[in-house]
């Protein structure tokens, strides 16, 4: 079957290949910030577009008295297929094949362009929070894996099922996007969510997602300072749970037992990305509340903490800036600083687990050889709070495309 279906995505691929649209970074006229799937709704790429990305990496632990072998892997490899019906209604979807043989679904969605500040959208949605979350071609950011703080915390690639929203205000150089969307799984038979990782197993991916009650999806991107880019996102809600299937709502026992399998979250997330000439520099700030992690750990064993806080800022410069302005290729030198702790706080009557604060400091370059073609080189120190765990140095190197 997964051979039938990367035959299927390659054959694809090929046949519309020619249809495919340019990509652009950012709007040159409103400076709104672009991704695959916006180029791909701008209509820029005809009826029929296809678009992609891909990421090869290579990385190698080392820095400690053991052995450690490198790995080297074809870490993704995207298409995005896009087909417009009308002037105004779009469809969207983004394939993805990881490490070779896994094959997902990341967005998937219909578009409705009422106007330009109100637009309909429903399908598999990515949720709008932070900066990698919906910008996650890898030739748009520096490093040759994601920030951890996007995986730990966000977690990257989050998408659920969801319908809403979104539009812009050219004028006032506002963007928006409101969703409702299916939560986390919290419970399926045993416990889910957990310190270590927080969210990211919870995640549904629309792979016959169990649905007891909606979340909302919400952000605000300002846009109208010539290099800035700055959004302001909110996720409000409760997470799913099979607990409730066939559940009798007159046994009052078991209705307070399925309630123990839910946790409510509201999280809170603060971005920023700036360029001017060679400079560039982008951070962000994720906050998350959890409520009833008393009764869902005392249920499931699990370690879920209360609150979550996470945050990272990163500065860098186009090196070849400092010789011939109009050169197309760029060289860029960056440095990355991120802080993630999923037991930032927890209940009253668990401990604290130290080594979930984590920090990483990230030095790095990248090629830019063409647009949408990089080569990149880093290295990474690991650390977190608990100085007698989890210490350790990384380097990576990567090939990065985008088309």
């Amino acid at each position: 079957m997964r051979i039938k279906s990367s035959i299927f995505f390659l054959f694809s691929f090929f046949i519309f290949f020619e249809n495919n649209a340019q990509v652009i970074g950012s709007d040159s006229i409103t400076n709104e910030p672009m991704n695959t799937a916006q180029n791909i709704l701008s209509g820029n790429g005809g009826r029929i577009t296809v678009s992609g990305y891909g990421q090869i990496d290579y990385n190698q632990q080392f820095g400690d008295t053991v052995n450690h072998n490198g790995k080297m892997d074809v870490h993704r490899l995207i298409t995005f297929f896009g087909y417009q019906f009308s002037e105004k209604t779009f469809f969207v979807t983004e394939i993805e094949m990881e490490h070779v043989k896994e094959i997902y679904v990341e967005q998937a969605f219909l578009q409705h362009n009422i106007n330009s500040f109100l637009n309909f959208r429903a399908g598999l949605l990515l949720v709008p929070m932070g900066i990698v979350n919906e910008y996650h071609e890898p030739t748009t950011f520096n490093g040759v894996e994601r920030p951890n703080l996007d995986g730990k915390i966000i977690p990257t690639t989050w998408r659920e099922m969801g319908v809403g929203l979104s539009g812009k205000f050219d004028n006032a150089s506002l963007k928006y996007q409101l969703y409702l969307m299916n939560g986390f799984l919290s419970y399926d038979g045993s416990g889910i969510l957990r310190g270590t990782d927080g969210f990211r197993k919870g995640r549904q991916k629309a792979a016959e997602s169990i649905f007891t009650q909606p979340n909302l999806s919400s952000k605000i991107d300002f846009y109208g300072i010539r290099g800035l880019k700055i959004g302001l996102a909110g996720y409000f809600g409760k997470s799913q749970s099979t607990a409730y299937e066939g559940l009798d709502l007159s046994n009052e026992n078991d209705v307070s037992q399925a309630d123990s399998t839910i946790v409510g979250t509201s999280m809170l997330g603060l971005d920023y990305r700036y360029n001017f000439k060679g400079f560039q520099s982008r951070g962000q700030l994720i906050y998350a509340n959890n409520s009833n992690t008393k009764a869902y750990n005392t249920y499931t064993g699990k370690d879920l903490g209360e609150t979550f806080l996470g945050y990272y800022i990163e500065v860098g410069y186009d090196l070849l800036r400092l010789g011939k302005k109009d050169f197309d290729q760029e060289l860029t030198l960056f440095t990355r600083y991120e802080n993630y702790d999923t037991h930032h706080s927890v209940n009253s009557d668990m401990i604290q687990n130290l080594s979930y604060d984590r920090t990483d400091i990230t030095i790095g370059t990248g090629l830019k050889l063409a647009n949408g073609a990089v080569i990149k080189l880093d290295y990474q120190h690991f650390l977190n709070k608990e100085e007698t765990t989890g210490a350790r140095k990384q380097f990576n190197a990567g090939v990065a495309v985008w088309f």
